[in-house]
């Protein structure tokens, strides 16, 4: 009976460390940063968000997003319309857009930002799906993503 409550204690106490970011710093920007933001022209933004530690499908996510957007977009790259960001969010200088995005583990964003507005969508599941085991069929949904938000 003892051992069941050290490993129950155990096994909530790893949750918590797991899930001890999430929700945190809900208005994560400061005034003068969404001025800034807003100053900044229209564009379309795949953020890319991992920690120190990445499986193997980590790695392809990155990779794979990496290699669409500057295979079939280098204009819109070279231009600032596009941009691709990998995020390393046990690094304490991007707190504020992991808190943003509520992300505490790997995850991939497609935002666009049209007018000093962002709009964006999740497309982590996609990509966990897909990255790896389907890497083609990845790169196309992100790139019909991507020509979508530009339009």
């Amino acid at each position: 009976m003892r051992m069941n409550r050290l490993i129950l204690a155990l096994i909530i106490c790893c949750g918590l460390i797991a899930c001890r970011n999430n929700g945190a710093k809900k208005s994560a920007f400061t005034h003068v940063e969404q001025t800034q933001l807003q100053e900044q022209k229209d564009r379309v933004e795949v953020l890319y968000f991992h920690g120190k530690r990445r499986c193997v499908t980590c790695m392809a996510i990155e990779k794979n997003a990496k290699e669409v957007v500057e295979a079939q977009f280098a204009d819109e790259l070279k231009s600032g319309t596009l941009i691709f960001r990998a995020i390393d969010i046990s690094e304490p200088k991007n707190e504020t857009i992991a808190g943003k995005y509520e992300v505490t583990w790997a995850s991939l964003f497609v935002s666009k930002w049209k007018d000093g507005k962002e709009t964006y969508e999740n497309l982590t599941e996609y990509a966990f799906a897909n990255a790896r085991t389907a890497p083609d069929m990845f790169k196309n949904g992100v790139a019909e993503k991507i020509r979508t938000l530009l339009k």
